[in-house]
């Protein structure tokens, strides 16, 4: 599998010079597709920074089916284009799973046969976008549940074993550390990579446009916060196979696509069991185009829910010295850096309803917009972020705020999340008012 990886990488990297396509660098001239140059994004000829959103769901809403509603999808791309946001991190996969909190239906189930209704919905969003002149960041399989992702796959090859994520039978980190069999399964690896093909060689129903020839993509995305595994015992004996499943994988997308960026999807020193070194490496590889990274304070008890007022400003230390190494490790590797995905809780314990406040929620965004314009203005490698994540009209039918299967309110908050937990509302004011000013000002560097 490996000499067959370098024979296409070879390959496409020839096809690529032959044709004058970018790999990651500045073409020869202005480019629609956003390309690197330094520690910088570029389009158009023009230095390209951003401020962008997650709405995984986009292609569920695209879907020409019971559970797609294409009224919507237009509606929430109309809302987020008056925000400014230029920039949509979604969901290009999916797997059909037996673990509790994922997502049905999906993208492939273990055949090849693949849900041509949700890749059509995909395409509806990319012909969409393109409309409203946005870029999309698509991601490719998860390391999380919530979309089947890697434990899915391994379920599929391993003889129908599988552990779901918070169980308590199976304690942190246990998840994490099963699913690090993903990246040294051959079995897995071939099914994952026939559907890398599959989507990135896709030609756009809507359009014509093979995927690898439209501008409207801007990087595609190996997993969504893949990681090494959960505890040092396991994670750090893989780091070599983790390493080269980083390099291997970025390395056959640009030999199917050499026009588009190439990232891994990483937390950042999160997910990289807290260790510069392991960001380092793991971004290193000339195949991975820019560097991620994800804050997540309530998710890593940086803050405490239930005493905002008197944990904010601790947890604001620690967010800000996080910002500072992703910063320094991006310097370091003269890569670009986008924080990808940042969220925070309204104000109070459980508070999930849209009618409650986003007081901490609207300190917490301005803290990451402050530092990504302190930091590009200054020719920063800190470029671009996207908020996570975007509800818009949807609201939950479910006292509990809980997502139920069948449901087709699809939020930002995933199903194993509390509905309204970190996700901003159309209703949501004082939030927007804050992304349209950060928008405005990152669209005029």
């Amino acid at each position: 599998m490996n000499r067959r990886l370098a024979l296409l990488g070879g390959a496409a990297t020839l096809a690529a010079c032959s044709a004058g396509a970018p790999l990651g660098g500045t073409p020869a001239g202005p480019s629609r597709f956003v390309t690197v140059s330094g520690t910088g994004f570029r389009r158009d000829g023009k230095p390209y920074h951003y401020a962008g959103a997650n709405i995984w769901y986009a292609a569920w809403l695209g879907a020409d089916t019971d559970y797609g509603n294409r009224g919507r999808l237009g509606r929430e791309l109309d809302r987020l284009k008056g925000l400014g946001v230029r920039n949509l991190r979604i969901l290009g996969s999916g797997e059909v799973s037996p673990l509790k909190n994922s997502i049905t239906p999906a993208f492939r189930d273990q055949s090849a046969n693949y849900n041509e209704d949700l890749l059509e919905g995909l395409d509806v969003t990319l012909a969409e976008m393109a409309k409203r002149d946005m870029t999309a960041v698509i991601y490719l399989t998860n390391f999380w549940e919530w979309s089947g992702g890697m434990m899915t796959y391994l379920y599929w090859v391993n003889g129908g074993r599988y552990i779901n994520m918070n169980d308590p039978a199976h304690p942190w980190p246990q998840f994490a550390d099963w699913n690090a069999d993903f990246y040294t399964s051959g079995k897995a690896q071939e099914m994952y990579r026939d559907y890398i093909r599959a989507v990135v060689s896709r030609i756009n129903s809507v359009t014509g446009k093979p995927y690898a020839q439209d501008p409207t993509i801007m990087a595609w995305q190996l997993a969504n916060e893949p990681r090494p595994g959960g505890s040092d015992k396991v994670a750090v004996p893989n780091l070599p196979h983790f390493y080269r499943w980083v390099d291997e994988t970025a390395r056959y997308i640009k030999a199917l696509d050499p026009n588009h960026l190439v990232s891994t999807g990483s937390e950042g020193l999160k997910g990289s069991i807290e260790r510069e070194e392991v960001t380092l490496t793991t971004h290193r590889a000339p195949s991975i185009d820019y560097l991620t990274a994800h804050i997540w304070p309530n998710n890593w008890s940086w803050m405490d829910a239930g005493k905002l007022a008197e944990t904010y400003d601790g947890g604001a230390a620690k967010v800000a010295t996080y910002i500072d190494a992703h910063i320094r490790m991006a310097t370091t590797l003269g890569k670009p850096l986008v924080i990808e995905e940042f969220g925070y809780p309204r104000d109070g314990q459980d508070a999930f309803d849209p009618k409650i406040g986003t007081t901490f929620k609207d300190r917490f965004y301005r803290q990451i917009y402050t530092a990504v314009k302190t930091n590009a203005k200054a020719g920063g490698p800190l470029v671009g972020s996207n908020f996570w994540a975007w509800n818009g009209e949807a609201r939950t039918p479910h006292a509990d705020y809980r997502f139920q299967r069948g449901d087709l309110g699809y939020m930002g908050d995933p199903p194993h999340e509390p509905q309204g937990w970190y996700g901003v509302f159309d209703s949501d004011a004082s939030t927007q008012a804050i992304i349209r000013d950060h928008a405005a000002i990152m669209a005029a560097l």
